[in-house]
This record gives structure tokens, C-alpha cells and sequence, in this order.
């Protein structure tokens, strides 16, 4: 007897949000299908774990045929892979540094959405289909050290925005989330490189706290899941805690 329980697939699920996400469908009853570039995401828990870099074409191909040919359907898209990074804009800095970790940083932020939506959404069922990007806080404003991160999350948005026109017609939904300081590795990365504490960080943020990667996924669960999320589409949810508004 075939198992009809609903699909999401989720990519950068090795950690963090994407692992977090990963964790709470599976509590849902959905049947989960995880990819990263990381070896770890074979300990997600998911049904269907895979090796995918998102940056790859033919990686991501495979990966979306490989899902439906495992688990039989795909219902939810979850594009969670990033990547970031200070790129320098500096003439004097090494091009093969600088300019490589431009180009990183938008083939995976930007061109592995892409490439997941194109091969996901021929797949993904009329009237219930859904598409989550999961861009960040900086694809609504810029900072200086983070040009090429920046430029990826806002151009995830108006891939978001423009898709969510187009999937429209057939009753699926496609919407970003713009998640703030969370805690992942990526953050406590990131911190350490500006040489920023814990304290002095979430001093800066209204509600005091830095976004836990479960309450991104229970974001997701609302878009994917509920009644509501019928009824969303082409928009960029913001949680963080209060920075941005």
C-alpha cells in the first residue's frame, strides 16, 4: 500500500534552520526529504537524505528525481541552503579571494533557489503547492561589509515576488521568509567575525532575544499548513524580534 502522506523537500537541512525544519514535519506526520552538501544531513532523521550542492544544476536535477522517485510526490519546497561571507570590494584585494566569494555566495543563495523552484515546481500538486524562500532581514536593507550576501537575499526576493505570480494560476503559493540574528553556526560566525558578543547583539534587538531556528520552522509550518497560508503568496515575512520595522 503506497504511503500517502505529504512531501516537503528542504535543502541546507544539515543544521541550524534548515535542520530545524527538517524536524518539526517529521513531528507533523509529513514525510521529509533533506539535502545539503554536508555528510550530516544523513543524521537529520529525514526519510529521504541526499548530498546535493545547490549551486550544481545537474546536482539539484538529480536530487528533485531522485526525492519523486523515492517518496512519489513532492507537495512543499523549502530552499534553506545559504552561504555568507564578507566579500571585499577592495582593488587591492586578491580577485581569486574577493570575487570568488561574490560568486559563491549568489550561486548559492540565489542561483540554488533557482534551480530547486525550476525542477520542484512542475511536480508540486494544483491548489496546494508550496514554495518557502528563505532569504534573511538583509534582503530588505544593506549593510557594508556583506555586498554580495545582500545582493543574493534581495534578488531571493523578487525571484519570490515574480514566481509567486507566475505558479499563481495553478493554486500554488510562494512566499520568503526574512529571518534576523538566529541561532545557528552561520550566526555564530558571523558574530565572531565582527566581533560581537552574544549580549551586545541581542541588545540591539527590541524584544531582547535572538530567533530561535524553531521559530523559522513554525513559520514555515504556517505558510505550508495552515488555512491562512492558502491565502499568502509573493510575500516576505519578517521575524526578528522587533528590528526591522
Amino acid at each position: 500500500m503506497s504511503d500517502s502522506r505529504h512531501v516537503i523537500l528542504v535543502t541546507g537541512a544539515s543544521r541550524g534552520i534548515g535542520l530545524a525544519i527538517v524536524k518539526r514535519f517529521a513531528r507533523l506526520g509529513w514525510r521529509v526529504a533533506a539535502c545539503a552538501r554536508s555528510p550530516e544531513v544523513e543524521e537529520s532523521g529525514a526519510d529521504v537524505a541526499l548530498r546535493c550542492d545547490v549551486s550544481d544544476p545537474q546536482q539539484v536535477a538529480r536530487t528533485v528525481a531522485a526525492t519523486h522517485e523515492r517518496l512519489g510526490r513532492i507537495d512543499a519546497l523549502v530552499n534553506n541552503a545559504g552561504l555568507s561571507g564578507s566579500n571585499s570590494l577592495s582593488p587591492d584585494a586578491a580577485p581569486e579571494l574577493s570575487d570568488l566569494l561574490w560568486h559563491q555566495i549568489l550561486a548559492t543563495n540565489l542561483h540554488g533557489t533557482y534551480y530547486f523552484a525550476k525542477h520542484v515546481l512542475p511536480i508540486l500538486p494544483d491548489g496546494s503547492g508550496r514554495i518557502v524562500n528563505i532569504a534573511s532581514v538583509l534582503a530588505l536593507f544593506g549593510v557594508p561589509d556583506a555586498t554580495a550576501y545582500c545582493a543574493a537575499k534581495h534578488a531571493v526576493l523578487g525571484f519570490t515576488r515574480a514566481l509567486s505570480k507566475y505558479a499563481a494560476p495553478r493554486g500554488i503559493t510562494v512566499n520568503a521568509i526574512c529571518p534576523g540574528w538566529t541561532r545557528t553556526q552561520m550566526a555564530e560566525e558571523r558574530m565572531a567575525a565582527l566581533g560581537l558578543s552574544q549580549e551586545q547583539l541581542q541588545a540591539g534587538i527590541p524584544l531582547g532575544q535572538m530567533v530561535e531556528p524553531e521559530e523559522v520552522a513554525a513559520l514555515v509550518e504556517l505558510l505550508v499548513i495552515s488555512e491562512a497560508g492558502r491565502k499568502i503568496s509573493g510575500q516576505a515575512l519578517t521575524i526578528d524580534g522587533g528590528s526591522f520595522c
